[in-house]
């Protein structure tokens, strides 16, 4: 038997496992509750998965075409169009995807290449900087203020002519904060008249409080003329494992996008996307899900109010940050490593999405969770 070891330099030296699955990992382990990474622990609609067996049934099991299910794609822009009163064409302006983060890869790749730099906003989600720096592109990183407000002088000062794409996600993960049509206004002003690219990640587009409105770049015509918006139907619908999205953009970018997504994974799953043109005809299906997520926010900070934990509600998605500064000086990761092995809850703790791991004393909790969970949960947190 040969003990030759392959020598090789790796393209991503620094990454390790990504803070999820470490999390999620040591809740199973310690039979801990899992409040850490962002997934519902309470069915989808038996509607939409009766829907997905019945397709199968008829016969839906082979290749989708590539860009994805025509009436789905129609359904999509129907629903962009009533939101956010922009048309994109079904045939050549929307591709549906394996989740956003495969639409998120593609795009990085189809358009960043070696010296090419993309300015993120942090605390960032974690798939964007990997996928630059496989491509050879240099992430430029601008921290968010403490309250998760935007610098955009700071922003503006790290344009220049390698700039080739910004990346913007809201309503934000992992902070909860949203982006205002202020923000969305100043930033079309910032990108009037460059070639930058628009990454928008707006998975949690349906996941919003207060009476808000979420600010899609979709409704800036300055921005939607440069923009990628990538949605999740996982996040939306309750299903993340079936890993379902798409992204929409003008017919000139999303043309070299599929250049790239034909030989990535070429179509996703047939049966779901058939389910999914029938289910989202009704807008009652995603229409009332901020209201759904606000009362187990509300019900779940509530439940919390006599901790010793402090909080601003978020403002979207399913995530709550709770601040710790009057517990523990304890870094962030070790308190949340600690919580999960002797406390029995898991969460995720927010230094590792900052510039030089910045530590806020902040850590996020998943409310995406049944109101036993969160009542289990919330018991724990009051005892700390």
């Amino acid at each position: 038997m040969s003990n030759h070891t392959v020598h090789f330099d790796s393209k991503l030296p620094n990454i390790q496992t990504n803070i999820f699955s470490i999390m999620s990992q040591l809740a199973n382990r310690h039979n801990a509750i899992n409040l850490s990474q962002g997934f519902p622990n309470f069915p989808s609609d038996p509607v939409l998965s009766d829907l997905v067996s019945e397709a199968m049934a008829a016969g839906y099991n082979q290749y989708a075409p590539m860009p994805g299910v025509q009436e789905l794609r129609e359904v999509i822009s129907e629903k962009i169009a009533s939101l956010h009163q922009y048309n994109y064409h079904p045939e050549t302006e929307i591709t549906v995807t394996a989740g956003a983060s495969q639409a998120i890869y593609t795009i990085i790749s189809a358009f960043i290449s070696k010296g090419d730099e993309v300015i993120i906003l942090k605390p960032a989600y974690d798939c964007y900087e990997p996928a630059i720096e496989l491509q050879g592109g240099t992430p430029v990183l601008v921290q968010l203020r403490p309250n998760f407000t935007v610098n955009w002088k700071e922003v503006a000062e790290k344009i220049n002519s390698k700039t080739k794409m910004i990346i913007i996600n809201t309503p934000h993960n992992p902070s909860g904060a949203i982006l205002s049509k202020k923000d969305m206004l100043t930033l079309e002003k910032l990108l009037k008249g460059t070639d930058i690219i628009l990454l928008s990640d707006e998975v949690y587009e349906h996941i919003i409080f207060d009476g808000e409105q979420h600010q899609s770049a979709s409704r800036f015509p300055g921005l939607a003329e440069r923009a990628f918006v990538c949605a999740s139907f996982g996040k939306t619908f309750h299903n993340t494992g079936w890993k379902m999205g798409y992204c929409a953009a003008p017919s000139y970018l999303m043309n070299e996008y599929r250049k790239v997504h034909q030989f990535n994974v070429f179509c996703v799953s047939h049966p779901k996307q058939v389910a999914f043109a029938t289910y989202l005809k009704n807008p009652e299906h995603y229409s009332n899900l901020g209201a759904f997520y606000q009362e187990k926010r509300d019900y779940f900070l509530k439940l919390i109010k006599g901790s010793r934990f402090t909080f601003t509600p978020a403002k979207g998605t399913y995530f709550q940050l709770l601040n710790y500064a009057d517990i523990t000086n304890e870094a962030d990761t070790g308190f949340a490593a600690r919580l999960t092995k002797e406390k029995k809850i898991a969460s995720i703790p927010i230094s590792v999405f900052n510039i030089n791991d910045e530590d806020n004393k902040v850590l996020r909790f998943c409310f995406a969770k049944t109101n036993e969970t969160l009542e289990q949960a919330a018991e724990i947190l009051c005892s700390i």
